[in-house]
């Protein structure tokens, strides 16, 4: 496996680990729980952009 697959294999892993976070958000009835889940899940996802940018060769991620 080459290393930019590697590189998009994590992106997309990171995506779906903030969806499965997002949703743990949506079922959570503690507000604060709720709020955590869901800045974890904004992060990953902003991670996930600058990660998938860097190995397409975007030397200016968006944020």
């Amino acid at each position: 496996m080459s290393e930019s697959e590697n590189v998009h294999g994590r992106a997309r892993q990171m995506r779906a680990d903030a969806k499965d976070l997002e949703e743990a958000a949506e079922r959570a009835t503690d507000p604060a729980e709720r709020r955590r889940l869901k800045d974890r899940a904004r992060r990953l996802e902003s991670e996930s952009v600058q990660v998938s940018g860097m190995a397409s060769g975007d030397i200016y991620p968006m944020e």
